[in-house]
C-alpha cells in the first residue's frame, strides 16, 4: 500500500512537472514589457516612416526589411582616401550594399542606429526628398564596443507603391 502511494505520488509529480515544462518554448520568449523606445515596422509611406524602418532593420538585424529601403537603382557614394594621392569618392550599387550590409548584420552581436537633426529637407518633387542628417552607429561584439558619429545625405524617391526608398545615399563621415 506504501509502495502503490509513493508510486502515485511520484507519477502526480512527473505529470506535473512534463505539463510546466510542456508549456515552455525556447523560440517563443516572453515579450519585452520594457518602456524603452523600441522601433517597429512602418508602412514607408512618408520619409519618417522611411527612417524608423532603417532604424529597424539595423537593431533587429532584418536584411529583409534594410533590403526593402533600396530603390533599384540604389548608390552608396563615400569618400575614399586610398584612391590616389588625396582620395577621391568612390561608390557602390544595390547588390554590393545588400552583400556588405549583410555582413555588418551578421558580424556584431548588438547594433544601435540612432537618427539625429535634420540639418536640412528639400522636395525635389512629389516623389523625390532630400533629407541631410546626422547620426550614431554603436556596434558590439563581446567587448569591443564602436561608436560611429556621422552625417549623411539621402535622396528618397517614393516609388508606385507608394513606399519611400533610398536611390542615393552620400556618406559625409569624417572619420
Amino acid at each position: 500500500m506504501q509502495n502503490e502511494t509513493n508510486l502515485k505520488i511520484t507519477f502526480v509529480a512527473l505529470l506535473l512537472s512534463l505539463s510546466m515544462v510542456g508549456c515552455y518554448n525556447p523560440f517563443s520568449p516572453a515579450l519585452d514589457q520594457s518602456e524603452g523606445d523600441v522601433p517597429f515596422i512602418t508602412e514607408q509611406k512618408t520619409p519618417e516612416d522611411f527612417f524608423q524602418n532603417f532604424r529597424y532593420a539595423y537593431t533587429f538585424k532584418d536584411s529583409l526589411v534594410y533590403s526593402d529601403l533600396l530603390d533599384s537603382s540604389f548608390t552608396f557614394q563615400y569618400f575614399n582616401p586610398d584612391i590616389g594621392e588625396s582620395g577621391a569618392f568612390d561608390s557602390w550599387r544595390r547588390n554590393v550594399e545588400l552583400r556588405t550590409t549583410g555582413q555588418l548584420l551578421r558580424t556584431f552581436d548588438t547594433i544601435d542606429l540612432t537618427w539625429y537633426r535634420i540639418f536640412f529637407e528639400s522636395e525635389e518633387s512629389n516623389s523625390e526628398k532630400k533629407v541631410y542628417r546626422d547620426f550614431r552607429l554603436t556596434l558590439i561584439n563581446g567587448d569591443e564596443n564602436i561608436s560611429l558619429y556621422g552625417s549623411a545625405l539621402f535622396t528618397l524617391v517614393k516609388n508606385e507603391d507608394q513606399k519611400w526608398r533610398i536611390k542615393l545615399w552620400v556618406d559625409e563621415t569624417n572619420y
